[in-house]
C-alpha cells in the first residue's frame, strides 16, 4: 500500500467521520492489523474514543476484525479500497434513481448513510422522507416494502452476517441461500410503528447493507456499452447491452470470458424489445462488424444456431486501458510522444534507432521524448548483450511497455490527484465559509417569504444584503468547487476502470 493511498484514505475519513475516526483509520493503515490496546497506545486517544471509532468503521464495513495471535483478543484491519468507495456513493444513488425510481434511491441512500440497518427501520425512514418530498403525496408502505424486496432480489441489497456463537471474538457468517432472501415484514406492525406505537415487524436482528459488487457490475457493463456506442452508434451499443444481458443467463458475472450466446437468442430478444428497427433488420451485419473490430469485445466461437458469440471482458478492459494510457501520454507529453508510445506498443520491443526512423521524428527529439517516457515509467528498457565481453558496442537496449505496471503507476497518479482535489475543495469551503453560510441564510429567508406571499420589494431588500463583489466571489467559489467535484468523479472513473483491468489481468 502506497503513501498516496494512505493520505487519500486519511482525508476521506476526515471529511466523512471527523478527526478521531481519521486518526484511528490512518493508524491502522500505517501498521496493519492491530489489537485494541495497541491502537490506544499509538494514537494516544482515550479508550472510549478508540472503541467508538472502531465501531463506526466496522458499522460501515471499512474495518474487519478476527482473532489475533493473542487468544480472545481481536485484531482490527483497515480496508483502504473500501474507504475509497465512499467517493462513489453519489454514483450508487444516481444509478438507483435512474433505474428503479425515487423509492429505490432513498432506500439505498438511507442504508449507505447508516452503513447497515434493519429493513423495517430503513423503510420507515424512507417513507417519512418520501412523504415530505413526493409531489403526489404519501407513498404507501406496501410500495416501499415491495421496492426493498425487489432490490434484494436483484442483489443490490444483501443481509449482513451474524455471529455463529457467543465468543470473545465472534465469527460472522451467513448461509449463501439467505444472503439475498427478501425480508418477511408484518405490514400491520410497520403501520403501527409509523404511527409511533410499539410493534414487532418481524425482522429483529436482521441487518442489511448495500452489495457494492452488484453496482460495480452495472458500472462495468455501462463502460462497455458506452465504448461500443462511441465507437460505432447507438444500435451497436444496444446490441452490446443485449449480449451482456443474455450472458448473465449462462455465465458467472465476473468471469473473464463469457459462455457462448446463440444468434437466434439475440435475434428473438431484440425483436421482443422492438426499440431499434435498424438493429433488427441488420443484426448479422452488426455482429460481423463487432466481431471484426480490433477492440475484440465480441468474438464468434461457433456456427451452430446461426452462430455463437462470446464476450471477452478481460481483453476489452485491456484495450480500454491501452486507450486510457495513450490519452494520458498525449495530454502530458504531446502527440509525438504518443506516437512513440503507440510504436513501442505495436513493435513490443524496439531499439532507439528504429523509433526515430519509423516514427519519423528527428533523432534528438525522439531520444529526448523516449527517455522522458522512460523517466516517467510509461515505458521500460531492457539491456541485451551481443557477447559475454563488456563494451559499448557489445550491448544494445530495447524499449518495451509493461501495461500492468503502467496501470498501477497511473492509479497512484490518480490517488495523488484525488487527494489534491479533495484538499483544495476543503480549503475553498473553509476560506469562504462565512460567505457561503450568509448566502444560504438569505436563500432560506427569501424562500420562506415567497411561500408566505410577502411583497417582492421586501424580498429584493433581503437579497440585496449580498453585495455585487460578494456575489462575484461566490460564483467563483461555486465554479471552483464544481470543477473540483467533477474532477473527483472523472478520476474515480479512471481508477475504477484500471482496477477492473488489474483484477482481470491477475485471474
Amino acid at each position: 500500500m502506497s503513501v498516496q493511498l494512505g493520505k487519500l484514505c486519511s482525508v476521506i475519513l476526515l471529511e466523512h467521520f471527523g478527526e478521531i475516526v481519521q486518526t484511528v483509520g490512518y493508524d491502522l493503515f500505517k501498521w496493519g492489523s492491530k489489537p485494541l490496546q495497541f491502537i490506544v497506545n499509538s494514537t494516544r486517544l482515550k479508550f472510549q474514543q478508540v472503541t467508538r471509532a472502531l465501531s463506526v468503521l466496522v458499522q460501515y464495513g471499512l474495518v474487519t476484525f478476527c482473532e489475533g495471535s493473542v487468544p480472545n483478543k481481536a485484531e482490527y484491519t483497515l480496508l483502504p479500497e473500501r474507504v475509497l468507495l465512499l467517493l462513489r456513493y453519489p454514483k450508487y444513488i444516481l444509478l438507483m434513481k435512474t433505474r428503479y425510481g425515487n423509492e429505490a434511491e432513498i432506500l439505498v441512500e438511507e442504508i449507505l448513510r447508516k452503513g447497515q440497518d434493519t429493513a423495517s427501520a430503513v423503510i420507515l425512514r424512507a417513507s417519512e422522507r418520501l412523504k415530505n418530498t413526493t409531489e403526489a403525496g404519501n407513498v404507501e408502505l406496501t410500495t416501499i416494502r415491495d421496492k426493498f424486496a425487489t432490490l434484494a432480489t436483484k442483489q443490490f441489497l444483501m443481509r449482513c452476517p451474524n455471529p455463529v456463537e457467543e465468543k470473545a471474538v465472534p465469527t460472522l457468517t451467513i448461509k449463501e441461500r439467505e444472503l439475498f432472501l427478501p425480508p418477511e415484514l408484518n405490514l400491520k406492525a410497520l403501520t403501527e410503528l409509523q404511527k409511533g406505537e410499539n410493534a414487532d415487524p418481524g425482522d429483529k436482528g436482521i441487518y442489511w447493507r448495500v452489495n457494492l459488487d452488484r453496482f460495480h457490475q452495472d458500472f462495468r457493463d455501462d463502460i462497455m456499452i458506452s465504448s461500443m456506442t462511441r465507437r460505432f452508434d447507438e444500435d451497436v451499443g444496444e446490441l452490446m447491452r443485449v449480449i451482456l444481458q443474455q450472458m448473465y443467463l449462462r455465465t458467472e458475472p465476473w468471469a473473464s470470458v463469457s459462455n457462448p450466446v446463440p444468434f437466434t437468442e439475440l435475434r428473438d430478444t431484440i425483436k421482443k424489445l422492438n426499440s431499434h428497427p435498424l438493429l433488427i433488420q441488420y443484426l448479422d451485419q452488426y455482429l460481423k462488424v463487432m466481431e471484426e473490430d480490433s477492440s475484440c469485445f465480441v468474438s464468434k466461437v461457433g456456427d451452430s444456431a446461426g452462430g455463437q458469440y462470446s464476450v471477452n471482458i478481460k481483453y476489452a478492459f485491456l484495450e480500454l486501458t491501452w486507450t486510457t494510457v495513450e490519452n494520458i501520454v498525449l495530454e502530458r507529453f504531446g502527440s509525438k510522444a504518443a506516437r512513440i508510445f503507440r510504436l513501442i506498443r505495436a513493435k513490443k520491443y524496439v531499439e532507439q534507432e528504429q523509433i526515430q526512423q519509423i516514427a519519423m521524428i528527428p533523432a534528438k527529439e525522439a531520444k529526448l521524448l523516449t527517455y522522458k517516457l522512460l523517466e516517467e515509467n510509461f515505458i521500460q528498457m531492457k539491456e541485451l548483450r551481443k557477447s559475454l565481453t563488456a563494451g559499448p558496442n557489445k550491448t544494445f537496449f530495447l524499449f518495451y511497455i509493461k501495461i500492468d505496471q503502467v496501470a498501477r503507476m497511473v492509479i497512484e497518479i490518480c490517488y495523488k490527484a484525488l487527494y489534491n482535489a479533495l484538499t483544495r475543495r476543503e480549503h475553498e469551503q473553509k476560506e469562504n465559509c462565512r460567505l457561503i453560510e450568509k448566502h444560504q441564510r438569505i436563500e432560506s429567508i427569501t424562500l420562506s417569504m415567497r411561500a408566505q406571499g410577502i411583497a417582492a420589494e421586501q424580498i429584493t431588500e433581503i437579497e440585496d444584503m449580498i453585495t455585487p463583489p460578494e456575489l462575484t466571489l461566490l460564483e467563483k467559489v461555486k465554479s471552483m468547487i464544481k470543477r473540483l467535484s467533477d474532477a473527483e468523479m472523472q478520476l474515480d472513473d479512471t481508477v475504477f476502470m484500471l482496477q477492473l483491468f488489474l483484477n482481470y489481468h491477475n485471474l
